[in-house]
């Protein structure tokens, strides 16, 4: 039997660690047995974990208070102490547990991904077929059957969604349509960073999250850009904080925002072509005080992005965003049928701004309410227009997926700048 390792919990009269609050435990069916399935959004935790639907019971006592011999007072006759241990010990291995293990299983986890010179896809087999064949087929059928946009010769950058294909695959297609004929050698992504804001002493004062790595698509690999990632590199020298940049890039390792579009430009573009996969934190700083530390960050990168690519024929710019998240799933009190107006109100503006290429007015429907409806696209989109000012595109699509079972819903759209 190998050794476990040092850390793993081991104490009988030690409060027993509580269960991770952020895994999902939802019970599944099979074979006429009902399990309770583990599901990690952050990979910590064994894949496929799950145990039987009577280990309920026992997880209600993992509260972070009791020890194993507390539990032991409410075991049936026959159960021992060691059982109970072991049994414990079993979820700490899997990660399962907010223990002394997790953590150091966690930060070796983000080490080893920050080390690593690829990204593997994260998303295949979830929303779109992990099988090679089986996407092509289906991104085929897609953009046969659903309604296209004509495509355009020259255009400077798309704002698309990153919402989960099964909810908005008529968004894609009629998005990315607009742009399979056109053939630039590099792509500048930005993108929603959705995790940064799990690790503040790292990102908090680095919005702008730019990563190295090759990505792996279910589809095919993808080129990180690297000649353009060092003339970045080379601009920001020893003053990296200023730009409000880093290339610590364990961010990107769970996000799907830039996943979901690079699904898209493999499949329909023929050429090669490399990628600088940016991802954008919280901008809320500029709700508050517009020519701040922050904002002054955001004024040197944008800036940056301008005179490095701006006039670049051969560099186009993919932007990742979705736009409203409301009701219960969200925190709001209302079930999000009852937001959808003002919603699509607010949404339109948004839009329109957007299309405009009017940060300013842009910030300030933000700014009103401080991100009332949750916009996750305003970070990446606010970036892009703040380094192109004179940008102006063309609204394509505007959608809305109503969760109903979850009175949840998300609103998504998307922009070609010509």
């Amino acid at each position: 039997m190998p050794k476990k390792p040092d850390t793993i919990f081991s104490s009988y009269t030690d409060p027993i660690p509580p269960l991770r609050f952020d895994v999902q435990i939802i019970p599944i069916k099979q074979d006429g047995q009902t399990y309770l399935y583990f599901q990690d959004q952050y990979g910590y935790a064994t894949a496929n974990f799950a145990v039987p639907y009577s280990a309920q019971t026992i997880f209600s006592l993992f509260d972070g208070s009791r020890s194993v011999e507390d539990i032991l007072k409410f075991s049936s006759n026959g159960v021992t102490k060691e059982q109970i241990l072991e049994y414990v010990q079993f979820l700490d291995e899997n990660a399962l547990l907010h223990s002394q293990y997790f953590r150091e299983h966690a930060e070796k986890a983000e080490a080893e991904y920050e080390q690593s010179d690829i990204h593997h896809s994260i998303t295949a087999g979830l929303s779109y077929p992990d099988d090679p064949k089986e996407m092509e087929h289906f991104l085929n059928e897609a953009f046969e059957k659903l309604p296209t946009s004509d495509p355009v010769q020259t255009a400077k950058a798309l704002y698309a969604p990153h919402i989960d294909l099964r909810f908005g695959l008529n968004s894609y297609v009629k998005a990315f349509s607009s742009i399979k004929d056109l053939k630039p050698k590099r792509v500048v992504m930005l993108a929603t960073s959705h995790y940064s804001g799990l690790y503040p002493d790292i990102y908090e004062e680095r919005p702008f999250v730019l990563s190295r790595k090759d990505f792996v698509m279910v589809n095919g690999p993808v080129k990180s850009g690297q000649k353009g990632i060092e003339k970045l590199s080379a601009h920001l020298g020893n003053d990296q904080e200023s730009y409000g940049v880093t290339f610590q890039d364990r961010a990107h390792r769970i996000e799907h925002s830039i996943e979901l579009h690079l699904i898209f430009l493999n499949h329909l573009w023929e050429h090669e072509f490399e990628i600088i996969p940016i991802l954008v934190g919280s901008l809320d700083e500029l709700f508050y005080k517009a020519d701040g530390f922050q904002g002054q960050q955001v004024e040197n990168f944008t800036g940056l992005l301008n005179e490095v690519f701006g006039n670049d024929k051969e560099t186009f710019f993919l932007i990742s965003g979705d736009l409203a998240h409301v009701g219960k799933k969200f925190g709001d009190q209302k079930p999000a049928k009852e937001l959808f107006e003002e919603v699509r109100n607010f949404d339109e503006a948004f839009l329109d701004y957007g299309a405009q290429g009017n940060s300013e007015e842009l910030l300030n429907l933000m700014s009103q309410k401080y991100d009332p409806y949750r916009t996750c696209g305003y970070p990446p989109l606010f970036s892009f227009l703040k380094s192109f000012p004179n940008s102006k595109g063309e609204i394509l699509t505007y959608d809305i997926w109503d969760e109903e079972e979850c009175e949840s819903g998300v609103s998504f759209g998307s922009i070609l700048y010509r």
